[in-house]
């Protein structure tokens, strides 16, 4: 790969590569500018020609034009090589002995799933009814819908196929990229479409909202050669130059709150589209900022998200925050329909995630009572042991032991006996209340996914299924994935129909047959002679003959 290298800086000049990002004078045989990363005062980027190198003495950063693009974007070598070869024509199979097939297969995906972002974007154009729901109904303005390159799928079924065939693409090109459903039509119909964009600025899937009445609302780009939602950030390429400027990036949960935000001036907003946040997330985002702000829900999920990001970033030396004053909206899209200042206002008041979390756990405990006091010490402790510095531990440590009214010894003393316990205990279960149900057994749960697959993706209209539509991009791919190997075979509706009907009267025999087992249970606790043993016996014969 070296010899990649020295063919790309042969033909692309360092203040060719730097003049891209920073405004550059001619200072003797250099050049001079700003820094790029904002923290200097008077220019102190210098910029050699003659030997291809450039530093910052203000950030105490330097290189050439490799290391330059990996800081600047916030990228890995690979992903700079990459985008520096596109830049100076170098075709890297020729260094590295990669599979040809493999590089033009993505390289027609790139290619299909650029035409097909300004296909949606003049589709969106022509619809009146369309640009009512982006303009008017998410209250989006022109300068989002382009920097966004939002756009509108139609509604019939081979729009993108026969527009992207007619220009000579094949359906397995296309299914390459993502953009065909299981039947070689169209995936994304009757929806606003977004694309995912990469740091390098090409388009590698999108992400589709429904416009009318449907489900899922979210419809997303499966795993493509492109396309890994795992490393994916959402909103990134049109952030990295705000993060890399004011020092921060925001988190939000949804891909429209990153949209909004970006409208309403908070354009250091970004999301990990539908997925959990990974630690590549982080690592991603840590090249460019350690400032981390979290605007996640205050729910259980929202809990659980914050701990994990604590648990990974420990070892990045990133600090993490919370904005959680939302002013009674339920997330950063609703506040800033209401009112972008308060949003504004809400990225700047955040506080530390560890208090934040700290707060949760105390809402659902009450410290008053021993038991809830042994519980909020093993899960305060468990979150301080990813606290990597001795000083913020402490802090906390004190704050601890102060609201269990114990010494902050005592407190410690309990860390280094439990600590090796602490590694592997999942602390969900004080986060919320225990159900007192017993579990659904396998059979339900297989029945459930087979009902809510056809619900999603077999268009069943005729029989009702009583299950809610999962919002997680995850489980969606889960269930497309079972219908997909259950349903190979059955494309008739007809089919599909009945199967439904079938699965949905086993459904209800089986929650019903589950519903005598919990009765009995609760029945074998009590006195025969009590009237709550008789309330029971009548429960469960009616459960038997409905």
């Amino acid at each position: 790969m070296q010899d990649a290298k020295e063919e790309i800086k042969s033909r692309l000049a360092v203040e060719d590569v730097v003049g891209q990002y920073v405004e550059l004078k001619r200072a003797g045989r250099n050049l001079k500018g700003r820094s790029p990363w904002g923290v200097d005062k008077t220019p102190s980027f210098m910029v050699s020609p003659e030997k291809g190198i450039w530093h910052d003495f203000s950030a105490n950063k330097g290189g050439d034009i490799f290391t330059f693009v990996m800081e600047v974007e916030g990228i890995s070598f690979k992903e700079a090589l990459e985008k520096l070869a596109a830049q100076a024509g170098v075709e890297l199979t020729k260094y590295r002995g990669g599979d040809p097939a493999v590089s033009k297969r993505k390289t027609r995906a790139r290619e299909a799933l650029a035409l097909a972002t300004k296909y949606y974007q003049a589709c969106l154009i022509r619809n009146k009814a369309v640009c009512e729901y982006v303009f008017y109904q998410r209250n989006l303005n022109r300068k989002t819908v382009q920097e966004f390159k939002i756009g509108y799928a139609p509604a019939s079924g081979k729009a993108i196929v026969e527009v992207l065939k007619k220009r000579g693409y094949t359906l397995e090109e296309l299914d390459t990229a993502g953009l065909l459903n299981r039947f070689k039509g169209d995936l994304f119909r009757d929806r606003m479409t977004v694309p995912f964009i990469d740091t390098t600025g090409n388009v590698i899937g999108f992400t589709a909202r429904i416009i009318g009445k449907g489900e899922p609302k979210y419809l997303n780009t499966p795993e493509t050669l492109l396309f890994n939602k795992s490393k994916f950030i959402f909103g990134l390429h049109q952030a990295k130059e705000s993060i890399r400027r004011n020092g921060f990036v925001v988190i939000v949960e949804g891909n429209m709150d990153v949209i909004s935000s970006h409208q309403a001036g908070v354009t250091e907003t970004v999301a990990t589209s539908g997925t959990a946040m990974t630690e590549q997330h982080l690592k991603s985002l840590s090249n460019l900022t350690s400032d981390i702000r979290l605007a996640y829900d205050g729910d259980a999920a929202g809990v659980k998200a914050t701990e994990r990001a604590i648990m990974m970033a420990g070892d990045l030396g990133l600090d993490l925050t919370v904005i959680s004053d939302y002013h009674g909206a339920k997330d950063p899209d609703e506040l800033i329909q209401r009112d972008p200042s308060l949003w504004q206002q809400a990225v700047t008041n955040r506080i530390p995630a560890v208090d934040w979390l700290l707060g949760k756990y105390e809402e659902n405990l009450n410290l008053r009572l021993a038991p809830d006091k042994r519980k909020y010490s093993d899960i305060a402790l468990k979150l301080l042991s990813y606290v990597k510095d001795e000083i913020e531990r402490a802090s906390y440590e004190e704050k601890v032991a102060a609201k269990l009214g114990v010494g902050v010894d005592i407190l410690r003393g309990k860390s280094d006996r439990l600590h090796h316990k602490l590694e592997q205990q999942s602390h969900k279960k004080y986060l919320k209340k225990p159900k007192t149900e017993a579990p659904k057994n396998g059979t339900i749960k297989k029945l459930e996914n087979s009902l809510l697959a056809l619900k999603i993706y077999g268009g069943i209209t005729k029989t009702d299924i009583p299950l809610d539509i999962p919002d997680d991009d995850t489980r969606l791919s889960e269930l497309e994935l079972i219908f997909n190997r259950e349903h190979e075979q059955s494309t008739e509706a007809i089919n599909l129909e009945k199967e439904a009907a079938e699965l949905l009267a086993r459904y209800n025999q089986e929650l019903r047959r589950h519903k005598i087992q919990e009765l009995n249970a609760k029945l074998s606790e009590l006195d025969e002679e009590s009237e709550e043993y008789n309330q029971l016996l009548v429960e469960i014969n009616n459960e038997f003959y409905n």
